[in-house]
């Protein structure tokens, strides 16, 4: 099965703001007693998004301005602290197709690419110039050009880093390492064969 080719993400875009924004604050640890991922995107930053009792808190992802996002945007080392899956799979569920930074936890940014979510990164400078211009006009189109490593908003218009393997993997519909070995079932079987080894 082909995947999809990921050339661009198109949509609203909401800022989450904070540095080191870690995986439990992404999911906390609680809502990871499941058997499939399936519904992790309602307890998405939940502990900072509800009270004790569930009721709303103040925070972007409870304002109605904002929703139908798919571009999240954040500041440095977004998705660091424990390297768990759930928390790109809770981006991904609760409709977050790009995410746009100033940096990322090793582990976090390579469990979203084998998600097919872009993780782009951009200066300090520009995450102030589009969260500010989102914020004034929620409804913006943001648009993350993936082939050519670019941020369109409006009439802004800059440059991110999206290193060039991953660049390549995602808009050649490479990017999920387990279809690629899937695909490749057949000629796996023969390489196996042909050196003799039994599975």
């Amino acid at each position: 099965m082909a995947l999809e080719k990921i050339k661009e993400v198109k949509g609203k875009a909401v800022y989450v703001q904070g540095n080191d924004i870690d995986t439990d604050r992404i999911i906390p640890a609680r809502f990871m007693k499941c058997v499939t991922f399936d519904g992790l995107g309602e307890f998405l930053f939940y502990d900072v998004r509800k009270d004790a009792e569930g009721n709303d808190k103040e925070h972007p992802l409870n304002e109605p301005r904002f929703s139908g996002a798919s571009i999240l945007i954040s500041n440095a080392n977004f998705g660091c602290g424990s390297s768990r899956e759930h928390a790109p799979q809770a981006l991904y569920r609760y409709g977050f197709r790009a995410i746009l930074a100033e940096s990322y936890a090793e582990i976090f940014f390579g469990n979203c690419c084998g998600l097919g979510v872009p993780c782009a990164v951009a200066s300090h400078e520009n995450i102030k110039k589009i969260s500010s211009l989102v914020d004034t006009n929620p409804d913006t189109e943001v648009h993350l050009d993936v082939a050519n490593s670019e941020i369109i908003a409006g009439e802004l218009t800059f440059s991110v880093d999206i290193p060039p393997g991953v660049r390549e993997a995602l808009t050649q519909g490479r990017w999920d390492p387990i279809s690629e070995l899937q695909e490749a079932g057949q000629a796996v079987d023969s390489l196996v064969n042909e050196l003799g080894y039994t599975i």
